[in-house]
């Protein structure tokens, strides 16, 4: 066990590794730091002093190398554009984004599931047919479609909702919620409904087909012949069983929910990360770019690591370290 989860933990380490050298290659290839820095009209001595501060001079494996050092330490450079240090920016971000992530992660996960599980008991009755046929339109309609079409009927024509922004937040020490105000709580139903939608019909569909083929495996009619309560067959055997792929979409999903919030974000003008990205790429803000980029994968890491412990837990198999055996 400990073999495999060092090894998942040394192909984190790379990717992050791989990850960091595209976002030092930005500095290079995406504008100019010294002319984002200074301006057109700065002298060629300002330049050349700025250039020596920066360590542009150094060799490329050095500045890679002092790159991967300052990232490790969550220093990112200054923005371009605000003047301000990266890493409070995206501390002043991180919060929104990480509150709409996670409720949205888990309204997915949560209400995806029994609704995978249903269908896939029921799967002869009108209700199952239904809600199956409904989870087509959540795979076949783009985030902002649905995101404007909630705007529409619950903002606009029953306004029971805001249509945008956060609302009122409390701050907990640098951590700032509105889970903890009406406002708040009132603004994150829309986002979260718009960004858990996709993720849910999905893990829905998944869960659903997963569900039927183990129900057809061997040990669940034996549990039958040995005269175990079906409901037991359903929610302790084939419910387990299941669980164990779903995992890897649910946790490549958070990762992605984080990562590809940036559409939400920009429809229902949240104050997170995605759009503090999008501003970046507007004004070629190579600093937060690449602290985007590389938090990005960040995230996409931690989560598969995540679900790397949840498969040791729920797979005995992989306990006795050989994994190829649960494969």
């Amino acid at each position: 066990m400990l073999a495999y989860i060092l090894r998942s933990l040394m192909q984190g380490i790379v990717v992050m590794l791989a990850v960091a050298f595209i976002a030092f290659s930005m500095f290079r290839f995406v504008g100019d730091p010294v002319v984002n820095m200074l301006g057109q009209e700065a002298t060629l001595q300002d330049r050349a002093e700025l250039t020596e501060r920066l360590g542009l001079n150094d060799p490329v494996p050095l500045q890679f190398a002092r790159f991967v050092a300052d990232a490790a330490q969550g220093d990112f450079g200054i923005s371009y554009r605000q003047g301000r240090k990266v890493s409070t920016l995206i501390l002043e971000r991180l919060p929104a984004t990480v509150e709409l992530a996670v409720l949205s992660a888990i309204f997915a996960f949560v209400v995806g599931i029994a609704l995978g599980v249903y269908a896939a008991i029921r799967r002869d009755g009108w209700l199952a047919n239904l809600v199956m046929s409904l989870s087509l339109i959540g795979v076949s309609l783009p985030t902002f479609l649905i995101g404007i079409g909630l705007i529409y009927i619950f903002a606009v024509e029953l306004r029971w909702l805001p249509s945008f922004g956060r609302g009122d937040t409390v701050a907990i020490g640098w951590w700032t919620t509105g889970l903890l105000t009406t406002s708040g709580l009132k603004s994150l139903v829309l986002p979260v409904l718009t960004l858990g939608f996709l993720q849910l019909t999905l893990i829905m569909r998944l869960v659903r087909s997963e569900m039927l083929e183990v129900m057809r495996a061997d040990f669940i009619r034996f549990a039958r012949a040995r005269g175990i309560p079906e409901r037991r067959i359903e929610f302790r055997h084939a419910l387990r069983n299941t669980l164990i792929p779903v995992i890897t979409i649910a946790g490549v999903q958070l990762g992605g929910v984080i990562a590809f919030a940036i559409v939400t974000e920009t429809v229902f003008q949240w104050p997170g990360l995605g759009a503090l990205f999008v501003n970046a790429v507007q004004f070629v803000d190579v600093p937060v770019m690449s602290a985007y980029l590389l938090f990005v994968a960040f995230v996409f890491v931690l989560t598969s690591l995540l679900v790397d412990l949840v498969y040791v837990a729920l797979d005995p198999r992989l306990r006795t370290g050989n994994p190829a055996m649960a494969k």
